[in-house]
């Protein structure tokens, strides 16, 4: 099938990739602009655009979806149907309309639970056991468009949000081929979506990985693993006599403790460990501010962390920003 691929992250790159390898004519990939990264603030390209151009495709980057000259581009492409891979942009009705099959979308949750441009983080923060991904034909609406095909699997205990993204990727690439093979074949044929079962997973910001030590020590392990690798779970950490650092907590586990929340219980060899509201936590890899990751372990080398230490926090900080908290978009009236 004549395609256009739309996509920018490493999220999207097994996907381009399968649809290559199943023998798709990809006639043109749309990416995001190159952005400066890392501490040198280096033009990077997408990881998108680096396997496109390592494959010989032709490749656009607007800066705008409604850039002059751009929908000209994609007339030009010819596409049979245009596949969306974490591309970044809400598109406008004048490309949905484009392709013959439409335009494809796969996305990191089981439809219609968390709808939104963060699903795998609000589905650890969940505590959801099994989540998934969704081939579905996009609209003008947020992640309503009718299903295509759906592929569970199981949230790992320790999986963290990096590593079950990389998992669902590789399980999605899969999935967008066989469902460009059933709409192919007319055998496949897109189902709506329970508006009214939907929930919403916002775009992550800073103050989601702020812990707050006064929930369980269960919630604040999910909130570390959900927030890796962005922004992180991060805490203060108020030595006597200065203002605090702050702490990225890469790995922690529960722990059993009893105490006043944020206060330190234990620290030695086998981590820091924490109380919460309820339970405790024992930091076992962190990241202070402007250092290395390191065992928590090697952090108490030439410093006085032990029992009495206090993390500060706000209690109840994220109570406007529960997992699927607040109304998800309203559906379309477009039955496209």
């Amino acid at each position: 099938m004549r395609l256009v691929f739309m996509g920018t992250p490493a999220f999207a790159v097994p996907s381009l990739s399968a649809l290559l390898d199943a023998g798709h004519e990809v006639s043109l990939v749309v990416t995001r602009p190159d952005r400066p990264a890392g501490r040198g603030r280096l033009m990077t390209p997408p990881p998108v655009k680096t396997l496109a151009l390592q494959s010989g495709l032709s490749v656009l980057q607007p800066e705008k979806i409604r850039e002059p000259g751009f929908l000209d581009a994609l007339r030009k492409a010819q596409p049979e149907a245009i596949v969306v891979v974490a591309y970044g942009k809400i598109l406008p009705r004048e490309v949905l309309d484009l392709p013959e099959k439409g335009c494809l979308n796969l996305h990191a949750s089981l439809l219609p639970k968390f709808r939104g441009a963060s699903p795998v983080a609000w589905a650890i923060l969940a505590g959801e056991k099994r989540t998934g991904v969704c081939t579905m034909r996009l609209t003008e609406g947020m992640d309503e468009g009718p299903v295509c095909l759906c592929e569970e699997t199981p949230i790992g205990p320790d999986e963290t949000a990096g590593e079950l993204s990389e998992r669902l990727a590789e399980i999605g690439a899969g999935l967008v081929v066989r469902t460009l093979e059933g709409l192919g074949a007319g055998t496949l044929v897109p189902r709506e979506q329970d508006h009214a079962k939907a929930s919403y997973a916002p775009l992550l910001v800073k103050s989601d990985g702020e812990l707050d030590w006064s929930e369980d020590a269960t919630a604040i392990c999910r909130r570390i693993r959900a927030m890796s690798p962005w922004p992180g779970g991060w805490t203060v950490f108020a030595e006597e006599g200065s203002e605090g650092e702050t702490w990225q907590i890469v790995r922690a586990v529960e722990a059993e403790e009893k105490g006043e929340p944020g206060i330190v219980q234990a620290a030695g060899r086998e981590g820091i460990v924490v109380t919460a509201g309820r339970g405790a936590v024992r930091i076992v890899t962190v990241k202070p501010a402007g250092k290395r990751v390191m065992p928590a372990s090697s952090l108490l080398s030439g410093r006085k962390i032990g029992p009495g230490g206090r993390f500060l926090f706000r209690p109840g900080c994220h109570r406007e920003r529960r997992p699927g908290a607040g109304r998800p978009p309203a559906p379309s009236p477009s039955k496209r």
